[in-house]
Order: structure tokens, then C-alpha cells, then sequence
């Protein structure tokens, strides 16, 4: 994957690649990450699995943008026109593809209900139900269900 990082970076970016890309089995939500501090490129080895060479391609072209640009001293970040700019001359991913399985949603913790409309709600978080009201109706709430 070095070597194949090298090219890409020089028929790209017409620009060396001099630091190490490796796999990284613990990342999960993310494609790829560059780091500011080492100028390392680490890959999620599930995108190779799941989707294929063709999007790996493109996960590196997205780190290599934020490699060069980020040495050259230009904006690096997502939100910079001249990231924009040069993911889409190179034809880097904008977003990488979810992975099943991988974004699981967190069950809520606490079940409140409003004791006037019995409207419900649902909170990751215990909340102070002397301090809030229901949005609806402006009630009660009680808690009715805490799971764990």
C-alpha cells in the first residue's frame, strides 16, 4: 500500500509522498485519518474489504489532499475552498461509505411522560424533572422506565 500511495500521490499531485500510510483496525466511523502532528496517513482496512480498491483509491486521494495541502501551508480542512477545490480536480470522496453494521443506534436510557398529555420522552441522560417541563402542553414529567 506504500508504494501504491507513492504513485497515487505522484500522478495526482505530481508531488512525493515521503511518509508512511498504514491500516488501522480501530478505526470505525471514518475512511481515513491524516495526522497534523507526524504527517501519517492511517486507513480503515474495512473499506478495502467491503467496497473494493476503487474506494480505497479514493479514501487516499481524500488523505493525500489533506497531506500536501496541509505541508504546502494552504487550508487543509474540509470546510477550505482550496480542499474543496483540489478532492474534486484529483476525484477524491468527499464521504466515505458506511460500513454495515458499524453505525449501531444507542437505545435511550431514560422514558419520561408528561403526567397532562402523556407525551413521552426518550434521554440518553437523567434529567432534573423539577427543572423541566413538558414542551407540548408545559406539565409534569415523571420518570416512567429506566433501562440499563
Amino acid at each position: 500500500m506504500q508504494q501504491w500511495t507513492e504513485q497515487l500521490s505522484m500522478h495526482a499531485f505530481n508531488k512525493p509522498f515521503r511518509h508512511q500510510i498504514t491500516f488501522n483496525n480501530r478505526l470505525r466511523t471514518t475512511g481515513g485519518r491524516y495526522m497534523l502532528s507526524t504527517h501519517h496517513i492511517e486507513i480503515n482496512p474495512k473499506q478495502l474489504d467491503y467496497f473494493g480498491e476503487e474506494e480505497l483509491k479514493r479514501i487516499i486521494l481524500h488523505e493525500l489532499c489533506h497531506y500536501h495541502l496541509h505541508l504546502e501551508g494552504k487550508g487543509y480542512q474540509h470546510k477550505d475552498r482550496s480542499f474543496k477545490e483540489l478532492l474534486t480536480q484529483v476525484g477524491g470522496s468527499r464521504h466515505c461509505q458506511t460500513i454495515p453494521g458499524m453505525h449501531k443506534p444507542l437505545p435511550y436510557k431514560h422514558l419520561y411522560e408528561c403526567k397532562s398529555c402523556s407525551r413521552q420522552y426518550k434521554r440518553k441522560r437523567q434529567i432534573n424533572t423539577k427543572q423541566y417541563v413538558c414542551g407540548g402542553c408545559r406539565g409534569r414529567l415523571k420518570k416512567i422506565q429506566e433501562n440499563r
